[in-house]
């Protein structure tokens, strides 16, 4: 099973910021859509971001301005640069990558937490 690989997790304070990261094995071919999404606890998994081939992006509202994200094709890595964080930014955050084929991956989640 394809594995995306993810790294930047971690504890963080309110207002302060992390970047993610997710590479993307060379295994898959031509990737189409890249995105971060996010699970609380207690609450269902939710879009962050995602970004297409052609660099459109779209951010969920509780985000807007807060966070970026971006994408190298050449290493197949996707970005999530996040900014004055918040109490409630604190979730399970994961990687997933479209193919031109329509096969999905994830990656295995990493957690952020934002507390004092």
């Amino acid at each position: 099973q394809v594995q995306l690989v993810e790294s930047g997790g971690g504890l963080v304070q309110p207002g302060g910021s992390l970047g993610l990261s997710c590479a993307a094995p060379r295994s898959i071919g031509s990737i189409n859509v890249m995105a971060w999404h996010r699970q609380a606890p207690g609450k269902g998994r939710e879009l962050v971001a995602l970004i297409s081939g052609d660099g459109y992006t779209r951010y969920a509202d509780s985000v807007k301005g807060r966070f970026t994200i971006s994408r190298d094709n050449a290493k197949k890595t996707v970005y999530l640069q996040m900014n004055s964080l918040k109490p409630e930014d604190t979730a399970v955050y994961y990687c997933h990558i479209s193919d031109w084929g329509a096969r999905n991956y994830w990656g295995q989640g990493t957690q952020v937490t934002v507390s004092l």
